[in-house]
């Protein structure tokens, strides 16, 4: 049995995943529990810090024997924000994934598994999140249950890095077609950030859902 903590700072889309993980961990034996704040994790064997906006500071590291984090980036390269959506509006469909220590840097410390999600091209934002977040999940029980099984392995390369995501990110271009930006729309967040375009001296939102297949 180890002490688990899983520790998610912004509340949102992952909760329901982190509150999974917990009860799951907890299944399986493990004293485990869900928080919001890092401050609030007991001292234990292990932490998992998830979807969480703020870098970690070294005297909460220091409450754990391990502290990890889930990227979604083949790491050194993407560092930094929401690494999934850039990669998407690169054109990319496989994703890849890695569970790391977490450091003082940012996405810097040793990475401990690595994996990788797979999309075919229609998905939207809200799809792309639960396929993450069952991801990010399925690695860290993986982990959990055999820690001895992934060692650490330093990141090897040159890094590089994805900016903090603006609402601004979320324009449209009304002279080009749809299909040519139906990838900023897949990535858009119709609520906090969603996609807009100007034209004739007015701001107009554009909300996109799935209605099922064509014909």
């Amino acid at each position: 049995m180890a002490r688990i903590a899983v520790v998610t700072d912004t509340p949102g889309w992952f909760d329901p995943h982190g509150e999974a993980l917990a009860a799951t961990l907890r299944q399986e034996g493990h004293e485990a529990v869900f928080v919001r704040d890092v401050r609030e994790a007991p001292e234990g064997d292990m932490a998992f810090h998830l979807s969480c906006l703020k870098l970690c500071p070294p005297e909460a590291l220091a409450l754990n024997a391990l502290n990890l984090v889930v990227h979604a980036s083949d790491l050194p390269k993407g560092r930094g924000f929401s690494p999934l959506v850039w990669q998407v509006l690169e054109g990319r469909n496989d994703i890849p994934v890695c569970l790391i220590e977490a450091a003082e840097a940012a996405d810097a410390g040793p990475v401990r598994l690595r994996d990788a999600l797979t999309f075919q091209g229609c998905e939207l934002n809200d799809e792309m999140r639960e396929a993450l977040g069952r991801k990010v999940v399925e690695m860290c029980l993986r982990f959990a249950r055999a820690p001895d099984a992934y060692p650490p392995a330093e990141q090897v390369g040159e890094p590089s890095w994805y900016a903090r995501r603006r609402p601004e990110d979320s324009r449209l271009d009304p002279n080009r077609t749809l299909a040519d930006q139906f990838d900023l729309l897949r990535v858009v967040d119709n609520d906090r950030y969603p996609a807009f375009f100007e034209h004739r001296g007015r701001r107009f939102i554009l909300r996109i859902e799935d209605a099922g297949a064509a014909g």
